[in-house]
């Protein structure tokens, strides 16, 4: 069983920065994509950042630019750097690693709030 932990949440002022982390508490195969999603209040889950074992990554087109994604492999962990935030990006942030195969199970964190406000 795998334990995704996010943290680095926080309140910031618009234009400020973050970065987010999700550590994983065992090694993962190269066939789990780890994405970044988010969720505002009364809105659905949504697509943030993904990257793939080969470091490929998309980006939701609302934060493209401003969001990074990047792995480090050998400490299992993942990265959200979100730069130039806007109020837009308050939202819960939750980390998630999908299987490819439809035999693999998802594993999602518990997710940590990020709010940008003055």
């Amino acid at each position: 069983q795998v334990q995704l932990v996010e943290s680095g949440g926080g309140l910031v002022q618009p234009g400020g920065s973050l970065r987010l982390s999700c550590a994983a508490s065992g090694r993962l195969s190269r066939l789990y994509v780890m994405g970044w999603y988010r969720q505002a209040p009364g809105k659905q889950r949504e697509l943030v950042a993904r990257i793939f074992s080969n470091d490929n990554a998309d980006y939701a087109d609302s934060v493209k630019g401003r969001f990074t994604i990047s792995r480090d492999n050998a400490k299992n962990t993942v990265y959200l750097q979100m730069n130039s935030l806007k109020s837009e990006d308050t939202a819960v942030y939750y980390c998630n690693a999908n299987g490819l195969l439809a035999t693999m199970p998802d594993y999602w964190g518990q997710g940590t709030q990020v709010t940008v406000s003055s």
